[in-house]
């Protein structure tokens, strides 16, 4: 894939870091390469598995191609783990070697560390056979400790593939842009998607909402993809004359929150179409464009993409299809008949899927079963409330008693009201906490294991 880029546009931008400079598709080739030598003259080979612990930066991606090339696999590691976090990775991977720099060696301790700041890429690479994982990418472990997905060619390649040859239609003519940190999969995935495509491909340093657009506009970006908590972060941010001044022609999220599905849209004037997938499953359900209109501000997830298969069990979205992950490293196969138990709750409408929680997220309240996310959606949907998150507490006497977690400038006492009357009774949260901030995951949910 990269070498048919590095042919076929030789010259054309394919990454531009901001900040870090811009490279060409040939350079991407040349400059991997020359990592990959750099790293088989330090005793990487075929097999192995290298942990990649970097910013946002372009040796994160040039490392990993040149993984690739050696036929060795990648582990990235979360920038923000410290050393008890680290050492999961670490040791649970099997990682022989660290490619890092000089910030977090102090965390890396005792580990073969190779700092990108003193290695070189170097000329005469010479690819042998390739083949096994691609990756081992770990879980945002927000329900227990990561696991590590095993991640092959196929995954990818079919990943980025559907982005292509399926709604939204990737090609040359577009300028995608990732705001995400690298060690989480959607840059990834991005970059796979960009040089299939052979589209230009922006990396931010971090996710700021306070200067997203600007950047937006300054690079002509065409297509972007958020989750989680970022549509209403962008909202609070106030509104600007030059918002609607932009090249974008649709913004592919997931977990648009239904109640500001329509402001997205009408504040910066394009569609936001929700797109559901997993680290383990990649590419799943979306909305296309020849659904989006009806759909706006229902949760509607779209229907399959063209090589996945989905069904509901027992109230479970199940999958399955090609371009899955192997299963969990050291695990038994969470695969039965290829089937995929996603442990989100949905249902099935005319071939189009919702999404009604997870399975984890339920609150058991005095016999009564409460979805997390069917309250949260309410929060949400208050004018004042800009983030919501709701977990079970225990109760000695209830057994779970509902509480939320809420940003916004709005008391308790009026929100309390504003889920009665949407609300059957016993789902109105009865205890509250107002914050400045949730706390989130890479993938900018609200990570709700540190609030228990």
């Amino acid at each position: 894939m990269l070498r048919t880029a590095a042919v076929r546009w030789p010259d054309r931008t394919a990454w531009t870091f901001d900040p870090g400079g811009s490279f060409t598709f040939a350079e991407i080739d040349r400059l991997s390469s020359g990592y990959a030598q750099a790293l088989r003259d330090k005793g990487i080979r075929a097999g192995d598995r290298v942990a990649i612990m970097l910013r946002n930066v372009p040796e994160f991606p040039l490392v990993w191609f040149a993984l690739i090339k050696l036929g060795a696999t990648a582990v990235p590691i979360n920038v923000k783990y410290r050393s008890v976090d680290a050492d999961h990775v670490l040791r649970t991977s099997e990682a022989v070697a660290v490619v890092s720099t000089a910030e977090f060696q102090p965390l890396l301790d005792g580990r073969a560390v190779h700092l990108v700041e003193e290695l070189e890429p170097v000329e005469g690479f010479v690819q042998g056979v390739v083949g096994g994982p691609v990756s081992l990418q770990f879980t945002s472990g927000t329900t227990g400790k990561p696991k590590a997905c095993v991640l092959s060619q196929e995954y990818w390649l079919t990943l980025g593939r559907s982005l292509v040859d399926e709604f939204p239609h990737l090609s040359s003519n577009d300028v995608m842009l990732t705001a995400q940190p690298f060690h989480y999969i959607d840059p990834q995935w991005n970059v796979v998607a960009a040089l299939l495509a052979g589209a230009h491909l922006v990396v931010l340093d971090g996710f700021h909402p306070s200067t997203f657009w600007a950047k937006v506009r300054e690079h002509r970006v065409t297509y972007f993809y958020c989750l989680g908590a970022m549509p209403a972060l962008l909202l609070r941010m106030p509104p600007d004359r030059a918002d609607r001044d932009h090249r974008v022609r649709a913004v592919q999220a997931s977990a648009i929150p239904p109640a500001l599905h329509a402001e997205l849209e009408e504040r910066w004037g394009v569609g936001w179409y929700e797109a559901f997938g997993m680290t383990e499953t990649g590419a799943d359900l979306r909305i296309t464009a020849e659904d989006h209109d009806r759909f706006v501000g229902t949760g509607c997830l779209g229907k399959p993409a063209g090589h996945r298969e989905a069904k509901i069990v027992d109230g479970e979205l199940w999958l399955r299809g090609p371009g899955m992950m192997d299963g969990y490293l050291g695990l038994p196969s969470p695969f039965a008949d290829g089937w995929f138990r996603t442990g989100d709750l949905a249902r099935v409408e005319d071939g189009r899927f919702y999404h009604l929680g997870r399975t984890k997220d339920m609150i058991r309240r005095s016999g009564e079963n409460v979805a997390a996310h069917e309250v949260e959606e309410v929060l949400m949907s208050h004018p004042a409330v800009r983030l919501a998150a709701v977990l079970g507490v225990p109760d000695e006497i209830r057994g779970e008693e509902v509480k939320a977690f809420v940003v916004g400038t709005v008391s308790s006492d009026e929100l309390a009201d504003w889920c009665a009357e949407r609300l059957a009774a016993f789902k109105v949260p009865r205890f509250w906490e107002f914050r400045e901030d949730l706390p989130r995951t890479p993938s900018e949910r609200v990570a709700k294991e540190l609030l228990r």
